[in-house]
C-alpha cells in the first residue's frame, strides 16, 4: 500500500510512499489518503498526526497528472462533495497535523501543506503552485487558503507566476515553522508531535477548531464560543486529572474524557 500508516504513543505517521513518482497522487492514492485522514479523525488512539513523503527528494508533487488527463469522470461526481474527502478539501479533522517536508512540495503537495498546522522543512525543500503553467488552478484549497497564510503580494506571486519558493523564504514568510538539515526533518516533526500528544486531547482539538473557525465568525461570537467550550472542558475528566496532578506535583495522564 503506497499510503503507509503507523501509530505509536498517540502519534500517527502517514507516509506517501511513491518515491518513484515524487510521491505524486493518482485517484487510487488520493482515496487511500482520504481513508488515512478519516482514521486520524475517528480513532481515539490518535492524538496528533505527522504527514511526510518517502525518500529525500519529495514531500508530495501533487496530482499525478498522467493519470488524470483525459480521464472520463461522471458529471454527477461534482456533487459528491464528501466522496474521498481530503484534509485540504472539506474533511474536518480537529486533531493537529504536522507536515515533515523532506523535498519538493508543489501543486497538491502545497495545498496539502496549507491544511496542516505545524510544518518542518528540509533545507532542500521548495514550495510552489505551478498549476497555472498547465492551464488549471491550484484547487483543493490552493486559491482559498493562500492569502490566509501569506501576505497578499507574496501569495499572489506564488499563485499567479507558478514559480517556486525555497525553504528559507518560506520560513521568512511564516509558511513553515522550522528549517533543518534533511536527515532531521522527521525527527523534528516528531518532537512537535510528542509535545502535543502529551497535552489534554479534548482541549487540543477544541483549541484547533476554535482557532480555525475564528475567521468565519465575529469576534464577539468567537469569544462566546470560547466561553462555552471552556465551561464544557472544565467538567471533563482530564481537567480533574490535571488539577490532581498539579497538587501531587507530577505530570497528568490524560485520557481524552
Amino acid at each position: 500500500m503506497a499510503i503507509d500508516f503507523e501509530l505509536s504513543d498517540g502519534v500517527a505517521l502517514i507516509t506517501i510512499n511513491r518515491p518513484e513518482r515524487r510521491n505524486a497522487l493518482d485517484a487510487e492514492h488520493y482515496a487511500l489518503l482520504s481513508r488515512a485522514w478519516m482514521r486520524v479523525r475517528d480513532d481515539d488512539e490518535v492524538r496528533v498526526a505527522v504527514i511526510t513523503g518517502a525518500g529525500d527528494k519529495a514531500f508530495c508533487a501533487g496530482a499525478d497528472l498522467k493519470s488524470f488527463v483525459g480521464r472520463d469522470v461522471e458529471l454527477s461526481d461534482l456533487w459528491l462533495t464528501q466522496k474521498d474527502a481530503l484534509l485540504n478539501r472539506g474533511l474536518e479533522v480537529w486533531k493537529p497535523i504536522i507536515a515533515a517536508v523532506n523535498g519538493a512540495c508543489v501543486g497538491g503537495g502545497t495545498t496539502l501543506l496549507f491544511a496542516t498546522d505545524i510544518r518542518v522543512a528540509s533545507e532542500s525543500a521548495f514550495f510552489g503552485l505551478s498549476e497555472v503553467k498547465r492551464g488549471i488552478i491550484a484547487a483543493n484549497g490552493g486559491t482559498q487558503r493562500i492569502l490566509r497564510q501569506l501576505p497578499h503580494a507574496v501569495g499572489m506571486e506564488l499563485l499567479l507566476t507558478g514559480d517556486s519558493m525555497d525553504a528559507e523564504t518560506a520560513l521568512r514568510w511564516g509558511l513553515v515553522n522550522k528549517v533543518c538539515p534533511p536527515g532531521r526533518v522527521l525527527d523534528e516533526a516528531m518532537v512537535y508531535a510528542r509535545r502535543i500528544a502529551a497535552n489534554a486531547p479534548l482541549a487540543v482539538q477544541a483549541a484547533k477548531e476554535l482557532a480555525l473557525r475564528s475567521g468565519d465568525v465575529s469576534l464577539s461570537t468567537g469569544l462566546r464560543l470560547e466561553q462555552l467550550v471552556n465551561r464544557i472542558l472544565h467538567r471533563s475528566e482530564d481537567t480533574a486529572a490535571a488539577k490532581q496532578a498539579f497538587a501531587d506535583k507530577r505530570q497528568p495522564v490524560f485520557k481524552g474524557r
